[in-house]
């Protein structure tokens, strides 16, 4: 608590409500309550001032004269009643010149001597415990004394409310040392750790990435934090990122090691730099030196606290960052580690992030290509995923970056070489045709008319006509710009990829052709078969003939009818050999009636 943290011993508690202490004018006590504005302050000075004699002290705060009774001054403060024991017939005012207050703060402890109400405030609560605490004007001195009272109120007033906490830190700049060593800061702290673990949203909504595709006007909106929910939110919410930085960087700290999601310190931290750093014009000349080294600073802190992971923020705040690091002539330590976070997440990014202006005395390029480069072997060698998504995704972003760089007059042969080389290995990992990473060298070939047809080859030398579509191939064989051994490379290959696409179509064809000729005879030899059972079947249908002309007995004529059908049956898959099987019509005989015979 910060009550033991202040080493106090309240006797008796304290009211909260303002009431007049020990009033010594006979002023009634509405009089004692009413607020007390500017023209009081100037009457009530000018009055203390008037008399001043041997019993009073003349303290000076800023440029404001203040006349006490001393007698009364120490009553409340054991550090005046010290010095004046131990001084007694010198002037207090030399020894009290370095008082840690500004003027409204100590004309609040001039009128709490003279028996005046004070109105405590939020924003006047945290210089009035540091002035009281620095006066002495415990509860060891003197009973309901300033200090006691001052306490209560933050406690009771102050701490739990997260909006009050935010108000009473934003003041606490000027008395940053005394905040630190009192006890004060750190009570604010536990409370801002516990009520954010309990509601995230003090920090602010976390950024959502969007899932949009393309480059629009409306990006920057995709990243606000629910601006809405907080446009018609009913309780305004104050924001951690106005206090300063050497509050807001032990705050954030703190909540990164008691596990506050990541994701809203992210958040938090990039809303801090758009405030302190992107509004302002980091790059312009016009900076002074001390307001540069401090951006600077921001900055380098801003980055260290920043939690490492893959998408906490998305890939066009992180270059933004990394802008402005460079800008500001940040530390390596500082821009590698934006290059890191942007790396593992680079197939998030798009076209225009890439494009980082070269800074430095020499600007040989445009861009700094070398933290592409260093951006790009980063995701290479931290790409952990199962699928080549990643990478396709990858391979398509630098060949438009490419063509975006290619037109710059001062670029490089061997640094456009080097990273369409990087490009060329995603390409040959993913099957995909080299078409971009022609489409690049056709404008870098343009934009550098001047180069000779040795740095053309050399140029060309990174592209992989095997892996060109034939649209891309037709084009380049009428390309003037490509070189002559190049183009007749592409014919070349655009008469083997010919050849290949002939060979595949015929191929096709005799295979087609083969199964129709095994359809083809398959059909012939059941026609035969066929044939062969209708010659059997004329066969015995002839013998039948000659079996019924011919003049043999009627039973012999019967068994061999059965024989004949049978036979015919038998070979036209009818019969189960069985006797029951002939039904021949049989004539009966006629018996006499009489002779039975």
């Amino acid at each position: 608590m910060v009550r033991s943290q202040l080493i106090l011993q309240k006797k008796k508690p304290v009211k909260m409500e303002r009431e007049a202490i020990g009033t010594n004018d006979g002023r009634n006590e509405a009089e004692q309550k009413l607020p007390f504005t500017n023209y009081d302050s100037i009457f009530f000075n000018l009055r203390m001032s008037k008399s001043a004699s041997s019993r009073e002290l003349e303290v000076h705060v800023g440029s404001m004269p203040f006349t006490l009774d001393k007698e009364l001054l120490a009553s409340k403060s054991a550090k005046v009643a010290a010095l004046l024991k131990e001084n007694s017939n010198e002037d207090l005012s030399y020894l009290l010149r370095d008082i840690p207050a500004d003027a409204e703060t100590f004309e609040l402890v001039a009128r709490f001597c003279r028996g005046y109400a004070v109105q405590m405030t939020t924003e006047n609560i945290v210089p009035l415990i540091c002035l009281s605490f620095y006066l002495g004007m415990d509860e060891n001195h003197c009973n309901n004394n300033l200090l006691g009272k001052a306490v209560t109120f933050f406690e009771q007033r102050v701490l739990p409310s997260w909006n009050e906490i935010i108000k009473a830190l934003r003041v606490s700049e000027k008395y940053l040392q005394q905040t630190m060593q009192l006890g004060l800061f750190d009570a604010c702290l536990q409370a801002m750790i516990a009520k954010a673990s309990d509601n995230l949203r003090h920090l602010g909504e976390p950024i959502i990435i969007s899932t949009k595709c393309g480059d629009t006007e409306d990006d920057d909106d995709s990243y606000r934090p629910n601006a809405r929910r907080r446009l018609f939110a009913l309780d305004w919410q104050e924001d951690l990122t106005t206090l300063p930085l050497q509050l807001y960087e032990p705050i954030i700290y703190t909540m990164n090691q008691h596990k506050i999601p990541p994701e809203y310190i992210s958040a938090s931290i990039y809303q801090y730099a758009k405030k302190r750093i992107f509004s302002s014009d980091t790059g312009g000349e016009s900076m002074s030196i001390y307001k540069r080294k401090s951006q600077r600073n921001l900055i380098e802190t801003l980055e260290r606290l920043l939690p490492h992971g893959r998408e906490l923020l998305p890939c066009t705040l992180l270059f933004e960052m990394l802008r402005s690091a460079i800008d500001l002539e940040a530390s390596s330590t500082c821009r590698n580690g934006f290059e890191i976070r942007i790396g593992k997440q680079l197939d998030e990014a798009k076209v225009k992030d890439l494009l980082v202006p070269s800074r430095g005395y020499a600007k040989e390029v445009q861009y700094d290509i070398e933290c592409i480069r260093r951006i790009l072997k980063i995701f290479y060698e931290n790409y952990d995923r199962s699928d080549a998504s990643g990478f396709v995704t990858v391979a398509e972003l630098i060949e438009e970056f490419l063509a975006e760089i290619a037109g710059d007059i001062d670029l490089l042969i061997d640094t456009f070489i080097s990273l369409a080389e990087m490009s060329m290995v995603v390409i040959l990992g993913t099957k995909r045709n080299s078409d971009g990473i022609y489409r690049a060298i056709d404008i870098y070939l343009e934009k550098h008319a001047y180069l000779t047809e040795k740095d053309k080859e050399q140029v060309c030398r990174v592209l992989d006509f095997q892996n060109m579509s034939p649209e891309a191939c037709a084009h380049a064989a009428k390309n003037e710009r490509l070189p002559l051994r190049v183009v007749v490379k592409v014919l070349f290959m655009a008469q083997l990829q010919l050849r290949e696409t002939l060979t595949m179509e015929v191929r096709g064809y005799d295979e087609n052709l083969g199964k129709q000729e095994e359809e083809e005879d398959e059909v012939r030899m059941e026609m035969e078969k066929m044939s062969i059972k209708v010659k059997e079947l004329e066969k015995d249908i002839s013998l039948m003939k000659i079996e019924i002309t011919s003049g043999s007995s009627r039973q012999r004529v019967k068994k061999g009818k059965a024989s004949m059908w049978t036979d015919m049956k038998r070979k036209l898959g009818c019969t189960s050999g069985s006797k029951d099987d002939f039904n021949f019509p049989v004539k009966k005989k006629k018996v006499h009636p009489k002779l039975g015979i």
